[in-house]
């Protein structure tokens, strides 16, 4: 039995954050190839635990749907200082991290009729992508500029708006590289 103290919540075993983050990225492949009413029965298979492990954890597929976008939000925003440490430059953490977060929204985009419904549960995750991810760009962008990698007026808000504006439509024609304009983006923040 788990300790816990006075008002705190008890924490999920390892094997279950686990199994979480398994079933998490077995939802998140399956939204992307399938859409978000793939069956449950398919993303248990995906993940490797029985259905009743998802329901267990997500009771409906709106809270799959909300976990899924949150978990690759965080994983988003944790890569950012990561990268920055390992990188052999600023400028190249961030064109590592601007790539991530073109795989985040290339998911993002195969959720977006399900986020953009009434559906209550969907209507905070807006505020929580720009909370999380904004302030890592901004570190991201700070880091670059300071070792004069790139101009210092660039905004991570509207950095990241034209990275998922060039995003939109990917997917739908074959002759359009939505990567390799970003790349060009990115490329194009460098000091001259």
């Amino acid at each position: 039995m788990a300790d816990i103290d006075s008002g705190s919540v008890p924490r999920k075993r390892a094997d279950a954050r686990r199994n979480e983050r398994a079933l998490l990225d077995a939802a998140a492949a399956a939204f992307v190839t399938a859409g978000v009413d793939v069956p449950v029965r398919e993303i248990a298979v995906r993940a490797g635990v029985g259905v009743g492990t998802i329901y267990r954890h997500f009771p409906t597929r709106a809270d799959l749907i909300v976990a899924v976008y949150r978990h690759q939000i965080e994983a988003c925003a944790e890569a950012g200082p990561a990268l920055l440490a390992e990188s052999d430059t600023p400028h190249a953490a961030l064109a590592q991290w601007i790539d991530l977060f073109v795989d985040f929204l290339v998911t993002k985009h195969g959720l977006a009729a399900a986020l953009q419904s009434d559906e209550a549960a969907f209507q905070t995750l807006h505020t929580y992508f720009l909370d999380r991810l904004v302030p890592v760009c901004d570190q991201l962008l700070d880091a670059a500029a300071a070792h004069d990698e790139i101009r210092p007026d660039m905004d991570a808000y509207a950095l990241l708006r034209g990275v998922g504006n060039l995003c939109i439509g990917a997917g739908n024609d074959p002759r359009y590289d939505a990567r390799r304009l970003v790349d060009l983006l990115v490329a194009g923040l460098r000091v001259h």
